[in-house]
């Protein structure tokens, strides 16, 4: 098989300005997905989608292919992903009069990633049964155990009160982070619904000390760390 891999990067980051043409151990961040997607053995095409051209300049060095800018109504602070997802399908559908998927989003934001989580993620899809495969890890916080809310005058209460106290972390229920890893979808389910949870989703498991996504310069240092000491995940 060979299947379409997009990569969603636009221009205007707050958290960290620049981030997907920024040089994480000495490579764009942009450059990390690009690769990672090219090491799928099914993956023969990167669509890098972006309203900027300095990304868009960067991405073609790597081998991804730039067909278009994405308009700026799908580009700004607001605009939901799912919005630039769709613009892309359509364009797809547009390019060969089909597109029957499976959609593939890399987004450029998890650098530690492996190809074969990809691989893992797409294997599970092509087995039917979901509209939608994510990844996730186990989460550092738990709503039944350590996770707690604001009431006011500094007084906390759980998330989640059980009929029963949970005194043990080992005991709660077991909970887990979405992480951009990947997303793998059926194409005709995005352009339909407005959410990945409106329909059946599917989840590979991950491990926590591969996925860190970018948002600050924090995370980004993390990566950078991480990447010194455990080597380059591709």
């Amino acid at each position: 098989m060979s299947f379409t891999a997009f990569i969603f990067a636009r221009g205007g980051s707050k958290g960290l300005p620049g981030k997907n043409t920024k040089e994480l151990s000495g490579k764009p961040l942009i450059g990390w997905a690009i690769e990672q997607a090219f090491a799928v053995d099914d993956i023969s095409r990167v669509i890098v989608s972006t309203d900027d051209e300095s990304i868009a300049t960067v991405a073609q060095s790597f081998g991804a292919d730039i067909p278009f800018l994405r308009p700026t109504e799908f580009s700004t602070d607001n605009s939901p992903e799912r919005a630039a997802w769709q613009h892309a399908i359509n364009f797809m559908i547009g390019e060969s009069d089909s597109f029957t998927g499976p959609f593939i989003s890399v987004p450029a934001t998890s650098p530690l990633r492996k190809p074969e989580d990809i691989s893992r993620a797409l294997e599970l899809f092509q087995e039917g049964g979901a509209d939608v495969v994510i990844a996730v890890t186990p989460a550092h916080r738990n709503p039944w155990f350590n996770m707690i809310q604001m009431q006011g005058n500094n007084l906390v209460k759980l998330v989640n009160d059980s009929e029963s106290a949970v005194f043990r972390r080992q005991d709660a229920q077991k909970v887990y982070d979405m992480t951009t890893f990947v997303y793998i979808a059926d194409p005709k389910f995005i352009l339909r619904e407005n959410s990945i949870f409106a329909g059946r989703v599917k989840a590979i498991e991950v491990p926590v000390e591969r996925s860190i996504d970018i948002d600050t310069q924090y995370d980004f240092d993390i990566a950078e760390f991480l990447l010194s000491r455990n080597g380059s995940p591709v």
